[in-house]
């Protein structure tokens, strides 16, 4: 009895702090202006960072010849005119293939804490937008890197790294000053979906111009897209309501009201020993690494399968590669819309929230990974598999990947950059794995990859439900008041 009044006293106090301010229209505003403009900054990380996995298939030396004798199915032969091949080939193995599409992961995890520490201290704007413009240019550089061989080419992957690690912390902790509680799910979707959306835009697109032009202007073509995007982010944003110049009197008093009694007064004092202590941190950190397995080992390897197996063309291949990706940001976005339904219409705890979308986000994805390896040479089967396991991995955008910002709003960049710390070490060992594990590009061999796969995601969701929680921890403000929420 004291238990469940204590809950109900929690989720009853959580609610009343919510919706206290009278809220603003969403159209024009400046808090959703930040959403699409970091839209639009994610389109440009994550196509910059998934261009290579489709340009790789078109960068090497006699990689039509060598992927149809080796496919398990029959190659898909369209009447096309023969693609422009003007540009360098290259004789890399597989191995050299896997340590070059994982390189970026070695620098991208280097600036994940750092990034969280110094956008809480110095503010997040110039960070995330200076963090974007150097993997811009590092991109600009990439056919001359590989040109001098694929050492130059792994170290300019990794300065690439290193710049994009930044981008996630800093927009986390962005977030916390911007975001109003009850839209969080609504604003962080539209914000980080961006990654799929680039993702969907860049598979395709890449393929395209691999096709009629050559790999080298993949490169050229998107660095250009992410020098527009800088221009826009450095005239049009800010790091905080209390700092940007066209918002309104109105929604400046909502947002910064609606958060007062979540965020440290301080910006110095960061309680690290309750922060590595904190059981809902770890279960966000287990989650996010097992999420992010399955999530790069196809973000960087689904063009491979889809050429070495499925036998697709490097015109086809972008296209196919980006459906999943085009499903998972549809879900990505209605899921925003869901969970916070479901908050503040149906008050619905922010925990259970999150666990349901974390399970069906994870659970769901694994089942469907598995399935897509039995379909054998039904290439329909196959990319209808492959889309429904990536696209139920949306709906977790709203579970753990944003949790961070309910447990504690004022270290969420923090937080974010030690999970995300733990969630790259996938992308450094995913795809050697992989690669390693499918040498002779064979279908059980690439079961084996998807069970794998499947397995982690399958134990990360178990134990965010285990371990998961909703609510402020007493650690993250400061000077605690007297109502906020303590969850049991």
């Amino acid at each position: 009895q004291p238990l469940k009044m204590m809950e109900r006293s929690a989720s009853d106090s959580e609610t009343e702090d919510h919706v206290q301010p009278l809220l603003p229209p969403a159209c024009c505003s400046s808090r959703y202006g930040l959403a699409f403009l970091s839209c639009y900054g994610f389109f440009v990380a994550y196509a910059l960072r998934v261009n290579l996995s489709v340009a790789m298939v078109d960068m090497l030396k006699n990689s039509s010849s060598a992927n149809n004798s080796s496919s398990v199915c029959p190659h898909h032969s369209i009447p096309v005119p023969k693609h422009n091949h003007t540009a360098s080939v290259y004789d890399w193995d597989s191995e050299t293939q896997g340590w070059i599409l994982g390189s970026f992961f070695y620098g991208y995890i280097l600036t994940q804490i750092p990034g969280g520490y110094f956008a809480r201290k110095y503010g997040a704007k110039w960070l995330f937008g200076i963090g974007i413009l150097c993997t811009v240019i590092f991109t600009l550089l990439t056919p001359v890197a590989a040109d001098l061989g694929a050492g130059y080419l792994i170290a300019v992957r990794v300065l690439e790294g290193i710049g994009e690690g930044v981008s996630y912390p800093a927009m986390h902790a962005m977030w916390a000053s911007w975001a109003p509680p009850l839209e969080r799910s609504r604003l962080l979707t539209i914000s980080y979906t961006g990654a799929q959306l680039g993702t969907v835009v860049a598979l395709p697109l890449s393929g395209q111009i691999c096709f009629y032009l050559d790999w080298t202007y993949v490169f050229y073509i998107f660095g250009a897209v992410g020098l527009l995007w800088f221009f826009l982010w450095s005239c049009f944003v800010s790091n905080s309501p209390s700092s940007h110049k066209r918002i309104t009197e109105a929604e400046k008093t909502y947002i910064m009201a609606s958060l007062k009694n979540e965020l440290s007064p301080t910006t110095d004092y960061i309680p690290w020993t309750s922060i590595l202590k904190s059981s809902p941190l770890w279960a966000i950190v287990v989650a996010h690494f097992s999420y992010n397995w399955t999530f790069y080992t196809l973000l960087t390897l689904l063009p491979t399968y889809m050429n070495d197996i499925l036998g697709f063309s490097i015109q086809q291949n972008g296209m196919l590669s980006a459906l999943p990706y085009l499903g998972c940001w549809l879900l990505a976005l209605l899921g925003g819309q869901l969970a916070d339904l479901l908050r503040e219409r149906y008050l619905i705890r922010t925990v259970n929230v999150r666990k349901a979308f974390t399970i069906v986000g994870m659970v769901g994805p694994a089942v469907f990974l598995v399935a897509a390896g039995y379909t054998g040479c039904n290439y329909v089967l196959a990319v209808a598999f492959l889309s429904i396991s990536s696209s139920l991995g949306g709906i977790s955008a709203s579970g753990f990947n944003i949790n961070h910002l309910d447990i504690a709003p004022s270290y969420a960049g923090i937080l974010l950059g030690i999970t995300n710390s733990f969630a790259t070490i996938p992308g450094m060992v995913g795809p050697v794995i992989a690669r390693s594990l499918t040498k002779s590009n064979t279908i059980p061999e690439w079961q084996i990859v998807f069970y794998i796969s499947a397995a982690i995601n399958i134990f990360g969701a178990v134990f965010f439900t285990i371990f998961g929680k909703g609510t402020v921890q007493p650690w993250a403000v400061q000077n605690h008041h007297r109502h906020l929420p303590v969850e049991v």
